[in-house]
């Protein structure tokens, strides 16, 4: 039996995705883009880590138009539980969630929400599976030109 694999509705992406959400695949990606508050904070980081003025600007475009354009789920009590939940099963898995925090804790805020996360870095989540569904998309760099 083939078994095919139809992209949910709904997905939440993590912070890369948003930053090359012009350059990616439209049809990867779901009918509705989902973000969290984490992914905001990344990105209002964003400027500061930029040395060049023209950098600058776009990250602070990019973060001005993301907080027009969505309205971030939170990290709260229940994601931070499941946070912890993540964290084991990563440690379980023999990786070390702490240079992963970031990624662990948008799994936690997906799979809490019950939505699939979307990702140009899947092994980032990997061994997550039986806490959030995650959908590879291909990264621009990787596309045939």
């Amino acid at each position: 039996m083939i078994r095919i694999e139809v992209a949910p509705e709904r997905g939440l992406i993590d912070t890369n995705m948003l930053i090359l959400l012009d350059e990616l695949n439209v049809t990867e990606l779901p009918a509705e883009i989902v973000i969290r508050a984490v992914t905001m904070a990344e990105l209002a980081a964003g400027p500061h880590f930029a040395t060049d003025p023209d950098e600058r600007a776009k990250r602070i475009e990019r973060l001005q138009n993301a907080e027009a354009l969505f309205d971030p789920l939170p990290f709260d009590t229940r994601a931070a539980r499941r946070y912890g939940h993540i964290v084991a099963a990563t440690i379980a898995a023999g990786r070390n969630p702490k240079p992963r925090r970031v990624d662990l804790m948008i799994a936690a805020i997906a799979s809490v929400n019950q939505l699939p996360l979307y990702t140009v870095n899947p092994d980032d989540f990997k061994d997550l599976d039986s806490l959030v569904p995650v959908f590879p998309v291909t990264h621009p760099d990787a596309r045939p030109r």
